[in-house]
């Protein structure tokens, strides 16, 4: 009897060790843990119901993240590098105005926000940016976002899609702001619902530019 429960004890440690080096157990942990996020919030994420969940040893995780802030700072990682590549993609479309780029660009980041209110409030809010406990990494991806955000509405101002005549920085932060406002106004239910995203998004857009 003692025998068999040893055979069955190496069998499992063998499994763990096989999953330690597994080549994609970061990614599908990242995965869970997105899951976890929009499932349950933050508060319902934990590197020990992670571990759980993907099938592995309790301290797989922390082979990959040392603790809960860390896995926080690569699941908002992921969330910065989806909206640049959603930008990018929409910025580089023929066929399009300037002003339609924009209003698409508008809409995306509005969108993003309404579906995925948990990874919003991660990428955006407290719980990183108010403890000072974001990651190298997340600051290398965070800080350029708004960057990018200053460089194109100077483009937008050379092209004549924008007032030249406004500071390109306060410019920025306003229409930034917006964005922002809108979808928190979404998120939190207060005098706005997913059906009025068009109607929002266009009524901005209409404001800011010219064409």
């Amino acid at each position: 009897m003692q025998k068999k429960s040893s055979k069955k004890t190496i069998k499992k440690l063998a499994t763990t060790k096989s999953s330690y080096h597994h080549g994609d157990l970061r990614s599908s942990l990242l995965e869970a843990a997105k899951a976890m996020l929009s499932d349950g919030g933050i508060e319902g994420l934990s590197l020990r119901k992670l571990a759980d969940r993907v099938g592995v040893s309790r301290t797989a995780p922390y082979h990959h993240f040392k603790d809960k802030n860390e896995l926080l700072c690569a699941i908002a990682e992921e969330g910065f590098e989806h909206w640049h590549n959603n930008a990018e993609r929409i910025f580089s479309q023929a066929g399009l105005t300037t002003k339609q780029k924009y209003h698409q660009f508008f809409q995306g980041y509005i969108g993003y926000a309404a579906e995925n209110p948990e990874m919003y409030d991660l990428m955006f809010g407290r719980t990183i940016w108010k403890q000072n406990s974001a990651t190298n990494d997340l600051r290398d991806i965070a800080y350029p976002s708004f960057q990018r955000q200053v460089e194109m509405t100077k483009k937008w101002q050379e092209q004549g899609l924008m007032p030249a005549e406004e500071d390109t920085l306060r410019l920025a932060q306003v229409t930034w702001g917006t964005m922002h406002g809108i979808a928190r106004l979404l998120i939190d239910g207060i005098y706005a619902d997913r059906n009025h995203i068009d109607e929002m998004c266009a009524c901005a857009v209409n404001l800011f530019t010219r064409e």
